[in-house]
């Protein structure tokens, strides 16, 4: 397995044997197919961040996120969510598949 991205509290793996990626959660690690990896960016990049700022929106500051079809369910933080999106973005742009932008620092 070689390393795509590694952020303060995920890494992203990829495994060319069995053409898949791994997702280091810190207490877990999740196998996505290419079509799960595209699922997770998308989940991620429909998450308001600016809803975590806003008590009437967010009250708590924290985010539910279901990966492979309900079969892993975290809970995360502000920053979690933010190191996540940094992760998610660079990751893409590593592996040649996204132009990097400058919505998430």
């Amino acid at each position: 397995m070689k390393t795509i991205c590694r952020s303060k509290f995920y890494a992203l793996y990829q495994s060319d044997e069995e053409r898949c990626h791994y997702l280091d959660m810190g207490q877990k690690t999740i196998k996505l197919s290419f079509c799960q990896l595209l699922a997770l960016r998308h989940k991620v990049q429909k998450i308001a961040i600016e809803d975590h700022f806003d008590a009437d929106f967010n009250k708590h500051g924290f985010e539910m996120l279901m990966l492979c079809n309900k079969e892993h369910l975290f809970i995360l933080n502000t920053l979690e969510i933010l190191d996540l999106m940094t992760l998610v973005e660079k990751s893409f742009y590593k592996l040649g598949i996204a132009h990097p932008t400058s919505t998430v620092v």
